[in-house]
């Protein structure tokens, strides 16, 4: 398994692809989108199980604690309401708690991960029916790990 950071996330990824590619192997790879990924992280869920140390904690939970929203339609504005999922997009923080969020994804996984914020891929070499199977079960898993 593979965990990605930084920019070249991608380039890494397929590096490791055309090394497959180029022994001749056949290599299919799953583009998986979490649907709303950084609104749909649960706070709670976040601060309490994911190995944030204790001195780190309290900072993170005080930046997440009492953020509110409201839609604003033709010059109309909604009441202000309280946000207690998601995790800011466009801040340098939003990104880094989306991964350890997601960090235990393919804890149950057999094949190859990678991973960079919400973009995430699975790669399994395919030879047989029995690849085809494993491959189906990792994503069974993935499927499990984002309902939960």
């Amino acid at each position: 398994m593979v965990f990605v950071k930084g920019n070249h996330a991608s380039l890494e990824f397929f590096e490791g692809v055309n090394k497959h590619v180029d022994k001749g192997g056949p290599v299919d790879i799953v583009y998986l989108d979490f649907q709303k990924a950084f609104d749909k992280v649960p706070h709670q869920r976040l601060v309490s199980s994911h190995g944030i140390r204790e001195k780190v904690l309290p900072w993170i939970g005080n930046w997440l604690k009492d953020k509110k929203q409201r839609v604003g339609i033709n010059g109309q504005l909604s009441e202000w309401r309280g946000v207690n999922s998601g995790v800011p997009q466009g801040s340098v923080l939003g990104p880094v708690l989306f991964n350890i969020f997601i960090n235990d994804l393919e804890k149950a996984v057999t094949n190859e991960v990678a991973k960079f914020a919400d973009d995430t891929k699975l790669l399994k070499i395919v030879k047989s029916q029995a690849d085809c199977e494993e491959l189906q079960k990792d994503l069974s898993k993935l499927g499990d790990w984002a309902t939960k």
